[in-house]
């Protein structure tokens, strides 16, 4: 391992990009020495963002193979793939699914010894133990050397049932159901666009589809099961994911209540917007990198209490935004175990209150 804190990102999708550039612009601030990040393909249509993100101090690995490539594009590569990755402190796996399992078995774990974390983005289910900032921190351990973070809608649920189903650490959830209303791809995607609504199946047999799933098995690292159940449907939209919630408490609560327990909670925005355009386009515009960096957005018009323990509503999921702070929390834990909580009060600036 070199001298220093040394973060290293793979992977420059919707999520590595903007986590490349934050963890650049806030090196002093995080107590990181270095950013160095993976680029797998040399493309012509990359090389604007590439050059962007050496720009801001990050220094660019690449493969053996593709180095001649990489400098036809005129870009100069520091460091090579698996040199990179021996020199890390830290590294964010930020692949597209599948590929941050294949790197842990083919060279995450080969250097686990010497590199003091690693954590894998999304659906990698099996990659280490599940987080999302603010819902199971108490539920890392010095031992979790490999750590998944949660998928942005899974991070959505999550702080639903936080704000509204744990009371003092307690379980107080009845049951909750969600229907995701998911965006076809992100706007800085060409490929995957659907013409129109496209429905999803429940594949677990128990609680429909994944992020119910996800979100059973992220508060069971606290000792606490979940009777949760999720469905999911694409719509022909760029802009952000939204949620429709129903939960079901074991105690009374009114909408008053419900709607203080929002804004109170420091990792939810609240609006009153209620088109997904208009609250991304407020990321857009006050935004890192056009990024809402809390875990959820609750749009206060929609929330609707029955029989006095049932609360409903829509939320906007903030693009990958929760992702990435829970990805710089973890990181700060793995650099700074005993001081990280305040390297993070530094993050709080990024963190909406309104939308």
């Amino acid at each position: 391992m070199a001298d220093g804190n040394i973060v290293h990102v793979v992977g420059t999708g919707t999520i590595g990009e903007p986590l490349i550039g934050l963890l650049s612009d806030a090196r002093d601030e995080l107590g990181i020495d270095e950013v160095t990040f993976y680029k797998h393909t040399p493309a012509l249509t990359d090389r604007p963002k590439i050059k962007g993100l050496i720009n801001r101090g990050a220094n660019l690995a690449v493969a053996d193979s593709k180095l001649n490539d990489f400098q036809e594009l005129g870009l100069e590569p520091i460091y090579e793939a698996e040199e990179a990755i021996k020199r890390a402190t830290v590294i964010i796996d930020c692949t597209p699914k599948g590929t941050g399992l294949m790197n842990k078995e083919k060279y995450y774990t080969k250097y686990k010894d010497r590199i003091k974390g690693f954590m894998a983005q999304g659906s990698e289910f099996g990659f280490g133990k599940m987080y999302a900032l603010g819902i199971n921190d108490e539920a890392i351990t010095p031992k979790d050397k490999f750590i998944h973070i949660v998928s942005c809608n899974t991070h959505n649920i999550a702080v639903l049932i936080n704000t509204l189903g744990i009371e003092n650490g307690k379980n107080i959830l009845k049951e909750g159901r969600f229907l995701c209303i998911r965006r076809a791809n992100d706007i800085s995607q060409s490929k995957s666009f659907i013409p129109s609504p496209e429905v999803g199946t429940h594949k677990d047999e128990k609680m429909g589809t994944h992020h119910a799933v996800d979100v059973y098995h992220l508060y069971k690292t606290l000792g606490i099961e979940l009777n949760v159940f999720s469905s999911a449907l694409k719509l022909n939209t760029q802009y952000m994911h939204s949620i429709w919630y129903d939960l079901k408490l074991n105690s009374k609560i009114n909408k008053e209540e419900a709607i203080q327990k929002f804004i109170d909670n420091p990792r939810v925005a609240v609006t009153h917007k209620k088109s997904a355009n208009l609250v991304f386009s407020f990321g857009r515009d006050h935004g890192h990198y056009g990024r809402i960096l809390d875990q959820t957005v609750v749009v206060i018009p929609t929330i609707h209490v029955l029989n006095n323990n049932e609360v409903f509503g829509f939320c906007f999921t903030p693009q990958d935004g929760n992702s990435i702070l829970s990805s710089i929390a973890s990181t700060e834990r793995f650099l700074y175990p005993d001081t990280y909580e305040e390297k993070l009060k530094f993050l709080g600036a990024f963190l909406l209150q309104e939308v």
